[in-house]
């Protein structure tokens, strides 16, 4: 199986054409490639086979900031190998022509493109996709240039070598620098020396109705910025609570960036040691999975995951079971913070993982707090309205266009431990209100405005006292009907979003940042970088409550 690409296409939003590369072959033209695959109903898939096309094909697509992103196959390719070219495309477009990528700066900095997909790509064969050995290859107008050019002259003129100027050229290259490393530039120098990690973990919880925990993983990104000069060799230690052993189970599925020596990895689990790209870049990812083992599984109905903040829903509620209730239990507990064990917890639904991990090389002053706490509750299609939005805290407001309920609460309103809740009632259609020209549960003529002279009064004489029971049962009855037929419009789940910082749900924590000078070059001597280290937890509609 071959990993050749042939073409490469970019369209615009109107369906235009803007850029068309080809590396082999004789691939098909951007005005046959675009009908063929809006052809296909939505959702397309990122692969899709071609076969009315001579030869045989297979498309890859990608969308990205309203941009599309095609390339062709008419042989067997890998194809994850080929979406993952189209993923480079785009981070190293981004980082030579800005961030967001539109259409007008792809067609203004066309020599620049030109270059980089030639560069990346050799007759289908990928060679470099590094932006850091690319700035080395890729020449990079300046605005003088493009000043130049623009009144028509020669903005880049190519030096002539005189005699002898091939080895005086090969003379001034440095050659103590160390064999070449694909992912950094050469000769980096930077006048303050700066290392940053940010950990960035993403919960995924679903908890049955009786607060069970269905599945709950946390997926991790460890990202860092080296602004430092030379090439530094560094050293990343990381820990979790029970130590190697703990570590190991803590972290599922690690992936990490070329520059990552995997043999450390293996061999000390734990320890990163690696040559940084110069800049910001994506150092490792995992997943920790906040489950108990195993071993565990009879304390599953006790299982206390210790997340931030939990959501129960309570419907069918009221007289005709109109209304339902979320209850919001904030426990701004954060195991291992100086403040978790000074607060107490919310009595209702005790689940919620983790350690507080203080800032690198600074001492943890401020606590972690919960922020931009959002409640979102799907209802379904047939309800026609949700009144009466009665929140303890917050704001609560309903979108019909959307069908939901969200309630949203403020740092400060989210600051003190305890339960909130919010109450809604929903309206059904119309047809199920004006069933038997019922209204809050009394009979009325909807024309006229008045009331069932046939119905029994409001007073009861003595006389009658068989008709009370006959009432109340006839009565309730109507209650039961009415809450049958409001069941199904009740909602089904709720999910929870937020974010803390200074936190990690997994335990996970950096322990040091040790720069190993013995095999570092071009540091210079006494240099110190400062470093530091920011954790944050989030969950975007992740803590997931069925009911």
């Amino acid at each position: 199986m071959s990993s050749a690409v042939e073409a490469i296409y970019i369209f615009d939003q109107n369906n235009n054409c803007i850029l068309e590369h080809v590396y082999r072959s004789r691939p098909p033209a951007s005005r046959t490639i675009l009908p063929l695959y809006y052809r296909h109903a939505k959702p397309r898939p990122p692969v899709i086979h071609l076969p009315d096309v001579n030869p045989p094909t297979v498309l890859f697509s990608l969308l990205h900031s309203n941009l599309l992103f095609l390339s062709t196959a008419s042989t067997d390719v890998e194809p994850l190998f080929i979406l993952e070219f189209l993923h480079r495309i785009i981070d190293v477009f981004e980082e030579f022509i800005g961030a967001p990528l539109l259409a007008n700066k792809i067609e203004g900095s066309y020599d620049v493109v030109a270059q980089l997909l030639g560069e990346m790509c050799d007759a289908g064969s990928v060679c470099n996709t590094e932006p850091n050995a690319l700035r080395d290859d890729v020449d990079i107008p300046g605005w003088m240039d493009k000043l130049l050019v623009g009144v028509g002259l020669p903005g880049n003129p190519p030096s002539s070598l005189s005699t002898g100027g091939l080895k005086q050229h090969l003379q001034l290259t440095p050659s103590t620098t160390g064999p070449a490393i694909p992912w950094r530039r050469a000769n980096v120098r930077h006048t303050s020396n700066e290392l940053y990690v940010d950990i960035l973990e993403t919960l995924n919880v679903t908890l049955a109705p009786s607060g069970r925990p269905l599945a709950a993983i946390a997926n991790g990104s460890i990202a860092f910025t080296s602004r430092i000069s030379g090439v530094p060799d560094l050293l990343l230690t990381l820990s979790a609570s029970g130590g190697k052993l703990g570590l190991e189970k803590a972290i599922e599925l690690p992936v990490f960036h070329p520059c990552v020596r995997l043999a450390r990895w293996k061999e000390r689990p734990g320890e990163l040691s690696f040559v940084p790209p110069d800049g910001k870049f994506v150092l490792a990812g995992y997943e920790v999975n906040l489950m108990p083992s195993i071993h565990d599984l009879s304390s599953w109905s006790s299982v206390n995951l210790q997340l931030p903040a939990s959501v129960e829903v309570l419907k069918s509620l009221g007289q005709y079971g109109a209304d339902f209730e979320i209850r919001l239990a904030i426990h701004n507990t954060f195991p291992g913070s100086a403040s978790a064990s000074q607060a107490q917890r919310p009595t209702f639904g005790s689940r919620a993982s983790g350690t507080s991990t203080p800032v690198f090389g600074a001492a943890n002053t401020a606590a972690p707090t919960l922020q931009d706490v959002l409640v979102t509750i799907p209802i379904p299609n047939a309800v026609r309205s949700v009144i009466d939005l009665r929140a303890s805290r917050g704001e609560a407001y309903f979108t019909a266009s959307d069908s939901v309920v969200e309630w949203r609460l403020s740092t400060k309103a989210a600051a003190s431990p305890g339960i909130a809740t919010l109450r809604c009632t929903v309206v059904g259609p119309v047809a199920d209100e004006d069933r038997d020209g019922m209204v809050n549960g009394f009979h009325s003529d909807l024309t006229t405005g008045d009331y069932d002279e046939q119905q029994d009064a409001y007073q009861t004489s003595a006389s009658e006292p068989a008709k009370i029971p006959d009432t109340e049962q006839k009565q309730n009855s109507e209650d039961q009907s009415k809450a049958q037929l409001n069941g199904p419009l009740m909602p089904s789940s709720a999910s929870l979003s937020f974010s803390v910082k200074g936190w990690l749900a997994s335990g996970i924590k950096v322990d040091g940042l040790v720069i190993d000078t013995r095999k570092s070059k071009g540091l210079g001597e006494g240099v110190k970088p400062y470093k530091g280290v920011k954790y944050l937890t989030v969950s975007r509609k992740g803590i997931e409550t069925r009911c």
